[in-house]
């Protein structure tokens, strides 16, 4: 599953502008999308549950003869959630910043309902989060240069949590 796997993107309008105000938000916008896998709840060794996920890059190409856009999804990093504090599967904006609690940077999502400070970190367990979503300390690192890189870059961060 951690292969590309190309998915169809339904465009109704097809203008020529449509599609160039479409095609213009893909080169200042880099999207991602974290997909849960739902059917699978581990049970660990404390009373907490973790869901796992896999996080993607997602980049769209212009099928002409379809007329559509198609996404494809390049696999980033595997994830690991609380199943008792799952964030809302909804389209976030994500940012680096300082984390005052972990003391480094870190990615943020921004505007959860209700929440706040939900991050990614390094974590291995269900019981490392109370809400953030946990990833290996390798990927980690590699997640906070990348997302600093494009943030660097002037180009907004959208993740889809599905």
């Amino acid at each position: 599953m951690l292969g590309s796997k190309p998915q169809l993107v339904n465009f109704t309008n097809k203008t020529a502008e449509k599609r160039h105000i479409f095609a213009k938000n893909f080169e200042t916008t880099m999207y991602y999308k974290l997909i849960r896998d739902k059917c699978l709840v581990l049970a660990t060794s404390t009373s907490e549950k973790a869901v796992p996920g896999k996080l993607y890059r997602v980049s769209h190409r212009f099928s002409r003869s379809a007329g559509i856009y198609k996404e494809y999804l390049t696999p980033v990093c595997e994830t690991l959630e609380n199943a008792d504090y799952l964030v809302p599967a909804l389209i976030y904006s994500v940012q680096v910043t300082q984390s005052p609690r972990f003391k480094r940077l870190l990615p943020i999502l921004c505007q959860v309902p209700g929440r706040s400070g939900i991050r990614f970190h390094r974590g291995t367990k269900p019981e490392h989060s109370k809400g953030c979503i946990l990833v290996s300390a390798e990927d980690e690192q590699k997640l906070t240069a990348r997302w600093l890189n494009e943030q660097r870059d002037h180009q907004e961060i959208k993740l889809e949590i599905v």
